[in-house]
């Protein structure tokens, strides 16, 4: 299992600090100042290759992302470091010169092709392996827009009108069933 730290909307750089502590398992009570806690995760994360991804990184503040640029800067460490996130993440990111100098890629990511659901959903999840393609392509038409986000949640809420209704495989009624749960008026 991989260490996982979450937090709130707008974290601070504090609390970043004091989740990658826990996270990465740290004995003993976190420092209680700035530069002693760098130290001391840098010291860490240079002790073999990690990567932090970093979700939803349009709302990280100019203080944090030079935490992280200071963190992931240090020749000794062995971070990666994956800045993940939706509408003004580019923006965001670009404010920070020293950062966004040494972003190796920008990738953006957008929504799959009817062609490309049909050829990844069935390999995403088990329950699409053997769905019947029209149904996928339904499924995507009336719920999902080629979006992964909506895939799991159309999956999760699919999975479960399998198990209610006994139905073996997923067929339009399922699909029908799930929709009515994803409160997106599909």
């Amino acid at each position: 299992m991989f260490p996982q730290a979450e937090t709130h909307a707008r974290p601070t750089t504090r609390a970043v600090r004091h989740e990658l502590f826990t996270a990465l398992e740290l004995p003993g009570q976190p420092p209680r100042y700035a530069t002693e806690f760098d130290h001391l995760l840098k010291d860490t994360l240079a002790t073999h290759p990690r990567t932090l991804v970093l979700d939803e990184a349009q709302w990280l503040s100019g203080d944090l992302l030079e935490c992280i640029r200071y963190l992931w800067d240090d020749p000794f460490t062995q971070l990666a470091v994956v800045f993940v996130g939706g509408e003004g993440c580019h923006a965001t990111l670009r404010k920070e010169p020293m950062l966004s100098s040494r972003i190796f890629i920008w990738q953006r990511f957008t929504r799959l092709t009817p062609d490309e659901v049909l050829d990844v959903i069935p390999l995403y999840h088990p329950l699409w392996a053997d769905a019947d393609p029209g149904n996928i392509a339904f499924a995507d038409q009336h719920a999902a827009h080629g979006n992964f986000r909506n895939w799991a949640r159309l999956t999760a809420h699919t999975q479960t009108a399998l198990d209610r209704t006994g139905h073996a495989r997923v067929d339009q009624d399922v699909l029908r069933w799930a929709f009515s749960r994803l409160g997106t008026g599909s």
